[in-house]
């Protein structure tokens, strides 16, 4: 939905704090008063775009049973999310408790799901190990995201796959 997109760009811009309904309406080409038709505040439509972006990323990641597929299909539906994904951290503090909780709930479900695979490809990786494993993949991935916003899809294909190998080899096997 463009009103989403509009609200995702405006927040990433301007900070979600500092963002105004006033400015989403004017990105997004509507009023007001159709925002506040649809939502009932900033914090409501701050939920629906980040319970939207992190709800399919979720269901991408946890549809993977493999690792490079895994890695793969999260950088390419990172593709066009910049501004979703800039906006997370923010946003996760500044909403009510419960709307929160559903967006930490889609979080953990990924790290789950990574964390499956990752033991199943070194199934000795348990505990600590495995929790640190899986946030290091994880921190890859958005490294990649960060530093490289206008990859195409061969760039970000290549790049899971170097992480896939780091992941299962060490950086040595990158030779």
């Amino acid at each position: 939905m463009a009103i989403l997109k509009g609200a995702a760009r405006v927040f990433a811009r301007q900070g979600v704090a500092g963002a105004s309904m006033a400015q989403v309406a004017a990105e997004a080409g509507v009023s007001k008063g159709t925002l506040y038709h649809y939502w009932d505040g900033k914090d409501a439509l701050l939920f629906e775009v980040l319970d939207g972006y992190l709800s399919a990323l979720r269901d991408v990641i946890v549809a993977e049973d493999a690792l490079l597929p895994m890695l793969t299909a999260t950088l390419l539906a990172y593709d066009g999310m910049d501004d979703e994904h800039r906006i997370q951290s923010e946003g996760l503090i500044l909403l009510d408790p419960a709307r929160a909780e559903t967006l930490k709930r889609h979080q953990r479900e990924m790290v789950t799901a990574l964390s499956r695979v990752l033991a199943a490809e070194a199934p000795g990786l348990t505990g600590r190990a495995l929790r640190e494993a899986t946030m290091s993949v994880f921190g890859m991935l958005n490294w990649f995201y960060m530093w490289n916003p206008g990859a195409d899809r061969a760039a970000r294909v290549a790049y899971a796959g170097t992480v896939a190998t780091i992941a299962t080899g060490g950086i040595g096997a990158l030779r």
